[in-house]
This record gives structure tokens, C-alpha cells and sequence, in this order.
């Protein structure tokens, strides 16, 4: 029956159904078969999925960052950027990558990074002479860093299925986002090289400045929310909360760029992204149960384990694992079912749960750029007007670097652990 509940999942994927509707759908058909349980403990299942305090964090991170998109911060991150990084070869290329990391710490999401920032990072490269397919998988690379830089919403996620410290986990993710993006910035300097993209602008300080000055308010919204709960002033779910009344006070007080009517929409979008996702992780919850109930997760360990009990091994094979998983599974679906089988294996050869987290993460970002899941690819596909084939075509290369780092996380802990280690433990 557990056979048929997997294919009944892969079946309802295949066809398009929302992965809510598949995760659910596939665990009621296992409760009908199998006559084990009331149909009732379905819904109690789901109940107790979503009901977690941390996970107050998400709609408001959500809120945050589509309040910042609609109110134009993201046009003076942009213009920061462009003055930091514009004068480097291959220049809008760098700034691309550099306001994706600087909105990394406001919106906690790849596929918000991609709609608020692409739009305006694509324009610009197209009107500076630069390739479309190089634009789209710049644009497409950089966004993974959203949820690895905190705040992460697939963080939260992760951190409530483990119950670990979601803190812990934020502050795990900013070496690993700055490699991501130092790994990106390389691979743009060598395409700059051999197509000879030119420098955005000459560097100046005066433009620095001005700036600077000119996106301060908003440049301080990831150091309120990072340093808020490295210093252990907010909770996670209370810095979210910070997050949305300070992008509530610059899109209304300071820059006025936020209407009433703006508001009303932002506020739509989110109540239907996080019905989305709740629905999700209540629809893992019951299929994460089922396959706990049934040993499953145990036999997976007992199966990982006979090949090798080698710690690197080990996780070389889970990161195989996910990254096929990404490739047909959304990230939040994926972490709901994956963390209750993976992570007690993980812990088993002795890596820490925060860095699990983090690899877990990061592999499943990879996952957003690859078909025929690849929301981000789907993003930048409407946002560029180019077909889904080709953007993922274009993005390929821009694997590599993310892979390096990636293993680069996985077999040197103390790149992802040493910052917890200094500042919380």
C-alpha cells in the first residue's frame, strides 16, 4: 500500500495537480486502503502540522518582502549595488548578484527575489547590450541565495520539523549565502572575459555615498532583522514581525511610495502564498506520519547505513538524494517529508542538525533551477518573456558554482557552523 501511495503521488505530479492536493491525496488513498486509522485523524494530523508558533514567522517574512517589492525598495537596493560592484567587468552581471544578496535579508525567498528584482535587473542588462540567456541565469543563479541568507522562510520549516533553533539556523546561512555569491560573481567575471561585457560605470565614491545615503533606510532592514535575532533582542517569528511594520513605515513615512491600494494587494498575495504553503507542509505532515508509522524511515536509515557509516558518505549520498528531489518536488513539500527520514541519519554519524539544515537547504535551492519543477525558472520565464526550455538551458552552467559550494558546505562544517558557534552556543 505504501507502493501504491508513491505512485498515486507521482501520478497526481505528473498530471499537474498542486502539490498540496497530490501529498494529501496520496495519504488519504493510503487511510481509504488500508482501514487502519479513522478518516478523522486525517484532519488531526493536518491541524497539528501547522500548529507551531515558529511558523507565525512565515506569513509576516512573506508580508515583508512583498510590501518591500510593492513600495520600490528594491530600486534603491538596486542602485546600491550598481554603484558597489557596477565598475567590475561584466558590471550589472556583479550588481545583479550583489542586490540579491542584499535582499536576501528582507525577503527570505528565491521565487520573491526572482519577481521583485528580476524585473528590474533583466531591463537593465537587456538595455545595456547584454544577453537575454545570460541576463535570465544571473538572475535565476542569484536568487537561490534568498533562503540560505537569513531570513529563510524553508529555514523556518526546517527548524520547527527538527526542533531546532530557527536563530541558530539563520545565522548558519550567511557564510554559506556569501560564497554562493562570491561563487557567482567568478563565474560572471569569466563569461565577461570571453564575451567582453563591458564595465557598468567607473567606480565613484561621491555616487557610493550618495547612494548609500539615498537607500540607507532600506539597506537597514536585513541588518535589523539579522542582527535582531543574533543578538537575541526578536525571536525569529517576532523579527518577521519588526520586519513588516519597519517596510510598513518606509513605504508609507519615508519614501511614500506605498498606497493604500498597494497595500490591499500586497496583503491578498500574501494570505494566498501562505495558504499555499500551509497547505503543503499540512499535506506533508500527514504523508511525512504515514511513512513514519509504517517503519519506512527506518528502513530507508538501516538501507543508508549498510552501504557506509563514513559520516561523507554518508552525506554525499543524501545530497544525491535531494538533488534528485529537487528536481520533481517543491522545496517546502521536500523538506516536510525528507527531514523526518534524513535528519535522524544524519545525526546517527555525527553531523549537527543546524549544518544538516543548511546542506538540506542549499541542495534543494539547486532544485528551483532545474526542470520541471523550477519555480524560479518559471518566474523569470514570464518576467523575461523567454520559454521555459530556454531558460533553463541558459541557467545550466550557473550549476556549477552552486555545486562547489554546495560540497564545499557539506565536507567543511565550519563554514556553515562556526558563526552559531561564536554567537549562540
Amino acid at each position: 500500500m505504501i507502493g501504491i501511495m508513491f505512485i498515486a503521488l507521482f501520478g497526481l505530479i505528473t498530471i499537474g495537480a498542486p502539490i498540496a492536493i497530490a501529498l494529501g491525496g496520496s495519504s488519504m488513498l493510503w487511510v481509504y486502503l488500508s482501514q487502519e486509522i479513522p478518516d478523522f485523524a486525517i484532519i488531526h494530523r493536518m491541524v497539528n502540522g501547522v500548529d507551531s508558533f515558529p511558523l507565525l514567522a512565515v506569513p509576516f517574512f512573506i508580508l515583508a518582502g512583498n510590501i518591500m517589492n510593492a513600495a520600490g525598495l528594491t530600486n534603491h537596493i538596486f542602485g546600491f549595488a550598481r554603484a558597489l560592484v557596477g565598475w567590475l567587468p561584466g558590471g550589472l552581471g556583479h550588481v545583479n548578484i550583489g542586490a540579491s544578496i542584499i535582499f536576501s535579508g528582507m525577503s527570505g525567498a528565491a521565487v520573491a527575489d526572482a519577481g521583485g528584482l528580476g524585473t528590474i535587473e533583466i531591463k537593465a542588462m537587456s538595455d545595456a547590450g547584454y544577453d537575454t540567456d545570460f541576463s535570465v541565469a544571473v538572475t535565476a543563479s542569484s536568487a537561490t541565495i534568498g533562503p540560505i541568507i537569513p531570513p529563510s522562510l524553508p529555514m523556518v520549516i526546517f527548524g520547527v520539523l527538527a526542533s531546532e533553533s530557527i536563530g541558530q539556523l539563520f545565522v548558519a546561512g550567511f557564510i554559506p549565502g556569501l560564497l554562493m555569491g562570491l561563487s557567482l560573481m567568478i563565474m560572471v567575471a569569466i563569461y565577461a572575459h570571453k564575451r567582453h561585457y563591458p564595465k557598468d560605470a567607473r567606480f565613484s565614491l561621491r555616487e557610493l555615498g550618495r547612494s548609500l545615503i539615498f537607500g540607507l533606510p532600506s539597506l537597514m532592514s536585513p541588518v535589523i532583522i539579522i542582527g535582531g535575532i543574533a543578538s537575541g533582542v526578536f525571536t525569529p517569528t517576532e523579527a518577521a514581525i519588526a520586519a513588516v511594520f519597519y517596510g510598513l513605515l518606509l513605504g508609507l513615512a519615508v519614501y511614500r511610495s506605498l498606497s493604500f491600494r498597494d497595500l490591499m494587494q500586497v496583503s491578498l498575495e500574501t494570505v494566498e502564498t501562505t495558504a499555499i504553503i500551509l497547505l503543503i507542509v499540512a499535506g506533508a505532515s500527514i504523508f511525512a506520519w504515514i511513512l513514519t508509522e509504517n517503519q519506512i524511515t527506518e528502513r530507508f536509515a538501516a538501507l543508508i547505513l549498510s552501504v557506509s557509516r563514513n559520516k561523507f558518505v554518508v552525506l554525499l549520498l543524501m545530497n544525491i538524494i535531494l538533488f534528485i528531489v529537487g528536481f520533481f518536488m517543491e522545496t517546502i513539500a521536500a523538506i516536510t517529508i525528507l527531514v523526518p527520514v534524513l535528519l535522524p541519519i544524519a545525526v546517527e554519524v555525527g553531523v549537527d542538525p543546524v549544518h544538516f539544515g543548511v546542506i538540506m537547504v542549499l541542495n534543494l535551492m539547486i532544485g528551483l533551477l532545474t526542470p520541471p519543477v523550477g519555480m524560479v525558472l518559471y518566474v523569470l520565464s514570464r518576467v523575461a518573456k523567454v520559454p521555459f526550455e530556454r531558460c533553463a538551458s541558459a541557467t545550466l552552467p550557473f550549476l556549477i558554482p552552486l555545486v562547489v559550494v554546495l560540497m564545499l558546505i557539506t565536507f567543511v562544517p565550519a563554514f556553515s557552523m562556526w558563526l552559531p558557534t561564536v554567537l549562540m552556543r
